[in-house]
């Protein structure tokens, strides 16, 4: 039995070294993102060791899970008096593969929360496609050098400390008295292994009860970033991929189809017979002018518009931005569907709403789109398409071409040495080359829509030598670039003939986090700008909620262009919105001018906010007003959902 608890004592070793170095990755992430904290928590020690104590148990859950395999094998043989060194170097290996990738995920979990303000989960898959740019925004973002140096440097440690425990315990099994082989012995071996094994079991189970344990579970206080630390972000990103597979998860049925139908015509308007195929089919009434306006839409990377004096924030980051928005249509209370590009842009561009982490863009076969350049490509507009990466990024050529676009230039239309980083060239080149193209498109006659969508605001950071900053900080030097790069197209077109006959739309395709958490899903996420001037917009702000969804039909209305409806959204200056609804990765959002009701489905908890002057939110109790928010979102995502369903039938 001695060389038999030898083998016990060695893989008690292992596991208790992965949590502790599981741990230390936890403790690291605190560190570096401790400005996260709510003022409230900040002196708080006791409650924040709370997140570590939730974090050991989640991390007991994962190590579990890479311990079942090599426990049973290494086990299995010591009950048979099989100490063989082939079966600990089997465990070794084992161990050395999959700690790896629970550390990888770990490390690259701290700057992804930094970005995203939650851990990291199945979504990142969307980018394996694209491994040239992910690698690029890994690598060439210095400030993720520090933790995949970090990642490096525990797994070579790990690793070392791993064949030095085989190594002692080979060592001491050689020493150690084999004893007598008796049945019984073996019986009590089995019966010991057995235990052992339904210990580890229950580890993976991570609890008592009728359920498993849950992401749920690391919810114990009003901090948002302490209840996410405490997340293991392997099992984070495991149980996120293993939901995504499963049957009932595919929807979300927050609520019988037919009651969210119902719900969301009568949100927009809509009467009359309901067609299976177009539940939310409309026709929008146009007018009898002949002339149109050409259409250049801005639509920024991560521009929240917590970076903008307009909207109270301290420095000076955005002067272009701000005195668009004293002399433009501007909206105050807008925001972005999602928290990814793709969503900006199918929002945007076809008024649908971002569903979770879907990418509406994607699919077996290319999804086809009815919005914004179909309908004007159906008025005799020419339809451009300009971004600084490479073109099969989440599938924009493919689905831009077949969904209204006329000429797409990406990365591969661009000369090899303007390319600074992963995602291609800056936005002051990306301006230049787009106003070039402009300028001859112009010159045919035709009336055109430009669409230009930027990057610079996304790591890697790039800022251009010679670029004087006011700030000291990268990401908001890249801000002051960022709106530097607008301003400067913006008076370059404005010495070009086609200038006084255009529209010009600047928003931003998502924002970020911006100052502080201030929600479970910070508002500083979806938040963002909206301005639309020239050609007969006349200056004023617009305070009423509204959302990307609504840039379509808004501005179709004011160009008096008619068109067959099918998306989400309201014109705006006709039918202002009593509330809005967005969603991230895991949260769905619905809000007005009062409250904002945050819904997680995966945990089925929900979160409400009263909203004070300023954009300032605090926390309150649900009442009736919430249950129409919730009600209303619901609506609105489950028909989304449908609506997806139905759009594969056709």
């Amino acid at each position: 039995m001695k060389r038999f608890g030898k083998t016990i004592t060695f893989l008690l070793k292992i596991h208790l070294l992965g949590l502790a170095m599981l741990s230390m990755f936890r403790i690291t992430e605190f560190v570096a993102l401790k400005d996260l904290l709510t003022p409230a928590v900040k002196g708080e020690t006791w409650l924040q060791t709370g997140a570590f104590v939730r974090g050991v148990w989640f991390d007991n859950v994962t190590a579990c899970y890479i311990m079942v395999a090599p426990m049973f094998v290494v086990m299995l043989a010591a009950c048979f008096h099989s100490h063989n060194r082939g079966w600990r170097r089997f465990a070794v290996w084992w161990f050395s593969i999959f700690y790896t990738l629970a550390f990888a995920v770990s490390a690259a979990n701290i700057p992804y929360f930094g970005f995203f303000f939650k851990n990291i989960n199945s979504g990142i898959f969307e980018w394996f496609g694209y491994t040239g740019t992910t690698a690029g925004m890994m690598f060439q973002e210095s400030s993720w050098w520090l933790y995949i140096i970090l990642f490096i440097v525990v797994t070579a440690i790990f690793v070392r400390l791993l064949w030095f425990i085989e190594k002692r315990t080979f060592v001491d099994i050689r020493g150690t008295d084999a004893g007598k082989r008796r049945p019984s012995g073996i019986a009590l071996r089995l019966v010991v292994t057995s235990v052992l094994l339904g210990l580890c079991f229950f580890g993976i189970r991570g609890r008592t009860g009728y359920n498993p344990i849950k992401i749920s579970a690391a919810y114990y206080c009003n901090d948002s970033f302490l209840n996410q630390l405490g997340i293991n972000p392997a099992f984070n990103l495991l149980t996120s991929a293993l939901d995504d597979m499963r049957k009932e998860n595919r929807s979300l049925n927050l609520m019988p189809t037919a009651e969210a139908v119902t719900i969301a015509r009568h949100s927009l308007g809509i009467t009359g017979s309901v067609d299976s195929l177009y539940v939310l089919r409309r026709e929008m009434a146009g007018d009898s002018v002949k002339s149109r306006p050409n259409v250049v839409i801005i639509l920024m990377e991560s521009m929240s518009a917590n970076f903008m004096k307009s909207f109270g924030a301290r420095e000076e980051l955005t002067p272009v931005l701000d005195r668009l928005y004293k002399t433009s249509l501007s909206f105050s209370n807008f925001y972005s569907t999602g928290i990814h590009t793709n969503m900006g842009m199918t929002g945007t561009l076809y008024s649908c709403p971002a569903i979770m982490k879907r990418n509406l863009m994607k699919g077996t076969v290319t999804p086809r789109r009815t919005g914004l350049p179909t309908v004007l490509k159906e008025n005799g507009y020419h339809n451009m398409f300009f971004m600084t990466h490479e073109s099969q990024y989440d599938n924009m050529k493919a689905f831009f071409a077949q969904n209204g676009y006329d000429d797409i230039y990406a990365q591969e239309d661009y000369p090899a040495d303007k390319v600074v980083n992963a995602f291609g060239v800056n936005d002051g080149f990306l301006f230049e080359f787009a106003l070039d193209k402009i300028n001859r498109q112009a010159k045919t006659g035709k009336p055109f829509m430009a669409t230009v969508l930027t990057i610079s605001n996304h790591p890697p950071y790039v800022i251009p030598e010679g670029f004087k900053c006011r700030s000291k900080e990268p990401e908001t030097q890249i801000v002051e670039y960022a709106d530097r790069c607008i301003g400067d197209f913006l008076q370059a077109a404005q010495r070009q003939p086609w200038y006084d006959n255009t529209i010009f739309v600047v928003l931003a395709d998502h924002g970020k986090l911006v100052g502080k958490a201030d929600a479970e899903l910070p508002q500083s996420y979806n938040h963002i700008p909206l301005m639309m001037f020239g050609c007969g917009i006349q200056p004023q702000v617009y305070e009423g909620p509204g959302c990307q969804i609504d840039v379509m039909p808004t501005l179709l209305g004011i160009m008096g262009i008619g068109y067959t409806f099918d998306g989400f959204g309201q014109d705006l200056l006709r039918h202002p919105r009593e509330m809005v609804f967005y969603s991230a990765d895991n949260q769905i959002v619905a809000r007005n001018n009062e409250q904002v009701f945050i819904y997680s489905p995966e945990m089925q908890k929900s979160f409400t906010y009263g909203v004070m002057p300023g954009w300032q939110l605090a926390e309150m109790k649900p009442g009736a007003a919430t249950d129409v928010l919730r009600r209303y979102v619901f609506a609105m995502i489950e028909t989304a959902e449908f609506n997806e369903r139905q759009s594969r039938c056709r």
